[in-house]
């Protein structure tokens, strides 16, 4: 294993996120221990180092430069902002590396702006391929924490929570589209669908967000295809109703080729289908409005008290 694969099982042990064990961010921290390929790890050093380095100023050699001429890979001088925020930014934040450890009143824009191993991340990096690695990731671990651990608390805390009828709690990602997917149980459920039970719904980071699959098997519907079946779909036990709904904030509304495509899925089902296309807003209304198909209903976020009915015989309901 060459020395890039090495640095990329290190920071994976320092807790690093995917996106940073990558060859940038393995170099980076080739460089900031000052390793070249035949070099041991018990060998590596805290060298305070900038972004790029200049020959003409050499107060701080640079992990560019550092790169380039160790292990021949060049980089682009408007690079530097990609190891800023794709790479440095991340180790500080994980303990492996301090900034200005020499001059911490150095201001951002400064080319004295410097980057030094942490005397922790060091122990452990120094102990690579060695009797004591898994002492010294489990002291790391204990007493600086991981990154990925961090980062996987923000998102949870970021987290939009909504409680169902019957008590279950969901957990949906921010961003648009789950937002959307929400207000459809929460504002279109209360006003269009009342007393529906929620059958399936999907989230942008975890497809299955929820899904009932007694609920669908006892109607029919095939929950090994489940990946075939709309944002969110909702059951009106008294009436025999069905919603199927999709949230659209980019693409795919209820277009014709999709209604072929659920009809099929849910050839088996009894239930009286009702196909919805929800929106954001009025905007994405109209960019759509051509692939929407006929005898379906729209429903948009911003005008929740309102339905636009894609039909012209009759208000909402089975077809």
């Amino acid at each position: 294993m060459n020395k890039i694969e090495e640095a990329k099982q290190i920071l994976e042990a320092l807790g690093l996120p995917k996106k940073q064990q990558n060859d940038r961010s393995a170099l980076t921290l080739l460089a900031l221990c000052n390793l070249k390929e035949k070099d041991k790890w018990n060998k590596s050093k805290a060298v305070s180092m900038s972004v790029v380095g200049n020959k003409l100023n050499a107060k701080y050699q640079g992990v560019m430069r550092f790169i380039n001429e160790n292990y021949n890979k060049k980089y682009a001088e408007n690079s530097r902002e990609t190891f800023r925020k794709q790479t440095l930014h991340q180790f500080v934040q994980a303990g492996i590396v301090i900034h200005n450890p020499e001059n911490p009143e150095i201001a951002t824009n400064s080319q004295d702006n410097h980057y030094r191993i942490s005397h922790e991340a060091l122990k452990v990096i120094k102990s690579f391929n060695s009797v004591d690695w898994n002492k010294e990731v489990k002291f790391f671990k204990e007493n600086v924490g991981l990154l990925r651990d961090k980062y996987n608390k923000k998102r949870e805390l970021r987290k939009i929570p909504i409680k169902l009828k019957d008590g279950t709690n969901l957990s949906f990602s921010p961003g648009k589209h789950n937002q959307v997917q929400i207000a459809i149980i929460k504002d279109f459920g209360s006003r269009f669908a009342p007393g529906s039970n929620l059958l399936y719904v999907g989230d942008t980071a975890k497809k299955d967000l929820y899904m009932d699959k007694a609920g669908l098997k006892k109607l029919g519907i095939p929950i090994d295809e489940h990946s075939k079946l709309p944002d969110v779909v909702m059951y009106d036990k008294k009436k025999n109703w069905l919603f199927l709904i999709e949230a659209v904030t980019s693409h795919g509304p209820v277009s014709p080729k999709r209604i072929v495509e659920m009809e099929s899925l849910l050839k088996n089902c009894k239930a009286g289908k009702i196909y919805v296309t929800a929106f954001p807003d009025f905007k994405e209304f109209k960019r759509h409005t051509s692939d929407i198909a006929w005898e379906t209903e729209v429903w948009i976020v911003n005008f929740p008290d309102h339905m636009i009915h894609f039909n012209g015989d009759k208000f909402m309901g089975p077809r």
